[in-house]
């Protein structure tokens, strides 16, 4: 089976929603992210704008790697796992990653109990995620191509024969073209490039 070389993500932040229950209110948003710092980021952004608000519970997912992503779900002073897990599970309904989802809590004076919780949780969430706009990008590893003046006729050939992107390019005597490879093309790419007598790919760190 060929590995899963896509993932879905936003694009931007969603617009603020919305849901009530029994006078709590329920404001709900997810961002897209790319580490835990933009994660504290927006939790602090969101403290700022809420100051009077009671609880500002979160779930995200970082990664694409599917046997190497980074998630946590903090139910902020709320009843174990009613509120970070339902929103989490939300994040995994919608198959989204390097995503945050934050719902804040006014609470209305009315106890919603554990059951009411998981559901104005989840729902809140889900109506984040609809407020969204998802997009599905490809997962990608950058090579460093390596060769002679002589040779750039032949590497160029290459690179607009299989469609690959050029990232960096320095062509002097010695040539260095960086390239994005789609995950699923890797093991060809790097085959026809080095059967090329003359020319060096390496895999670089992303």
């Amino acid at each position: 089976m060929d590995k899963k070389d896509t993932y879905k993500t936003l694009t931007k932040p969603s617009n603020e929603v919305l849901f009530k229950d029994k006078n709590s209110k329920f404001f709900g948003y997810a961002f897209p992210v790319l580490n835990e710092d933009q994660v504290k980021e927006h939790l602090e952004n969101l403290k700022k704008q809420h100051h009077s608000a009671r609880h500002w519970c979160y779930a995200y997912q970082l990664g694409t790697d599917e046997n190497n992503l980074q998630f946590r779900a903090n139910d902020d002073g709320e009843p174990n796992n009613s509120a970070g897990m339902p929103i989490y599970g939300q994040i995994q309904s919608f198959e989204v990653t390097n995503v945050l989802i934050v719902v804040v809590r006014y609470f209305g004076g009315v106890k919603l109990g554990v059951g009411g919780l998981i559901s104005a949780y989840k729902t809140t969430a889900q109506m984040a995620l609809e407020a969204s706009k998802i997009v599905s990008r490809t997962i990608n590893k950058r090579f460093e191509i390596r060769f002679d003046y002589k040779n750039m006729n032949k590497v160029m050939r290459l690179i607009k024969e299989q469609n690959l992107k050029i990232v960096n390019q320095t062509l002097e005597l010695d040539c260095k073209i960086e390239i994005s490879v789609r995950l699923k093309d890797v093991s060809k790419t790097v085959e026809s490039f080095q059967s090329i007598f003359e020319i060096e790919i390496k895999e670089l760190d992303s």
